[in-house]
């Protein structure tokens, strides 16, 4: 087996190759290092590369393996950890210069929880401050690029992660999603990508910020080892509040079971959204193979109304309090993202009411949600509105456009997954998203699981 072969395995193939003595965890890590060297200059998906560590880590892994240990279900396979989510040991800079030489002394539970399933981590993955816009870029580290066009972004905010998955430098990444950043750049970079249910995967220790809608998760380049990975990370905490008990059973167990009879609404603009053409034909085709497959497919709009602004409440009103300590808007503004900034100085003039009524917008949507979701099982639509901004777009107001599907599901909590739908005249992926029913990953999955055995895109790779 090639070293090429061995990055664009699966991560359950990669394990279980690992498990027959195929092919070791050191000849693993050593060729997706090597392929880091080579591409990742090219896109800047990877910001923090933990070389060293992860050869270690290796050597024991193989150890494991020839003493013929008992092995976890991610024995020996590569996860790069998004640059939000703790590491400890490990610089973690939130994308901001505020915290460029932070190095906490605690993983994420979801990364520990990973480590103790056999994975090895590579390093971190790029994110705008904060997470914040869907760009990823900041001023530590600069941009990551597109792989599949370099001339645009990969989206954000887990767009290192994507990207990185997307070139073949680890078959598994951690994200997080407080407005889409799991599903954005899912797909913005052609890979699958899911949303959990809030809570799902417990967010501890865990700086502030979005704390109500954000949502730890996997991106991944199959449906199965993203639902692999899932298992492993979700799972109560006693440092969450908002930690959910597990699924019971495993969220592969239901992979094969097909979307015939599945009750499936498509909404090609939830009723209000302006899409690109081209993205509206794409994801049409790619919805219609629910149809094909077996579904009761209906096309029906849930009545979301305005969901932006209370989105936007929260995420400005929790930011202004986290930057708060460092000091007043106009001191700090210098060290950071013009948007930041204008986060910062927007959230001065809310008030309490302001967030108090956003709260009860929250659990309005969700009821809401909650009264369409008793007719059908499975909500698809655009993932995104347009095709992937370009890598200088710098319009903040502008890059609504892009998200009328999307920070919906940060509010109502419910899982919501991006599956690749096709990829325009430019080579730049479209996505589809499906959202479930509130605690039901596992039909999301399934579904996603069913759209991926009849539209494979994984033989589909970037020209780098």
């Amino acid at each position: 087996m090639t070293g090429s072969d061995i990055c664009w395995l699966s991560a359950t193939d990669l394990a279980e190759a690992i498990r027959r003595k195929e092919v070791s965890p050191v000849e693993t890590v050593r060729c997706v290092l090597e392929r880091i060297d080579a591409i990742n200059p090219k896109i800047n998906a990877y910001v923090t590369i933990t070389a060293d560590a992860a050869m270690a880590e290796a050597k024991r892994a193989e150890e494991a393996v020839m003493r013929g240990n008992e092995l976890g279900p991610l024995h020996g396979v590569p996860v790069s950890i998004k640059d939000l989510i703790l590491t400890k040991g490990v610089r973690t800079t939130m994308g901001s210069k505020l915290y460029q030489d932070f190095v906490p002394d605690e993983d994420a539970v979801l990364v520990t929880r990973l480590k103790e399933a056999g994975a090895i981590v590579l390093g971190k993955t790029n994110t705008p401050e904060f997470g914040l816009k869907m760009l990823t870029d900041n001023l530590v580290f600069g941009p990551t690029r597109n792989p599949w066009h370099l001339d645009f972004s990969p989206g954000g905010s887990s767009g290192g992660a994507a990207a990185a998955v997307a070139t073949g430098l680890g078959p598994l990444a951690a994200g997080n999603d407080g407005g889409g950043s799991i599903r954005i750049p899912s797909s913005c970079c052609g890979v699958f990508g899911i949303k959990p249910q809030f809570g799902r995967v417990a967010r501890y220790p865990a700086l502030h910020g979005g704390d109500i809608v954000t949502h730890e998760g996997p991106i991944a380049r199959t449906v199965r080892d993203a639902a692999v990975m899932l298992d492993i990370m979700a799972g109560p905490h006693w440092g969450d509040i908002y930690s959910i008990p597990r699924h019971e059973g495993s969220f592969t167990d239901g992979l094969g079971l097909g979307v015939k009879g599945l009750r499936v609404a498509w909404s090609p603009d939830l009723g209000r959204a302006d899409v690109d053409p081209e993205v509206a034909e794409i994801c049409l085709k790619a919805a219609k193979v629910f149809e094909e497959l077996g579904a009761d497919m209906d096309e029906a709009h849930p009545n979301f109304g305005n969901y932006e602004s209370p989105h936007s409440i929260v995420f400005v009103a929790d930011h202004l309090a986290v930057f708060s300590k460092f000091g007043a808007p106009e001191e700090i503004a210098k060290d950071l993202d013009p948007l930041t900034a204008t986060i910062l100085f927007v959230g001065t003039s809310l008030k309490a009411t302001d967030y108090v009524d956003a709260m009860f917008a929250r659990q309005d949507l969700a009821a809401e949600s909650g009264r369409f979701f008793q007719e059908y099982d499975l909500l698809v639509t655009p993932t995104l509105a347009a095709p992937p901004p370009p890598l200088d777009y710098s319009d903040p107001a502008g890059f609504l456009r892009w998200l009328p599907f999307i920070t919906v599901f940060n509010l109502t909590g419910q899982p919501a997954a991006s599956v690749p739908a096709g990829w325009t005249g430019e080579r730049l992926p479209v996505g589809l998203q499906i959202v479930g029913r509130p605690c039901d990953e596992a039909t999301v999955l399934r579904a996603a699981a069913a759209y991926e055995a009849a539209s494979p895109w994984t033989e589909r790779k970037p020209a780098l």
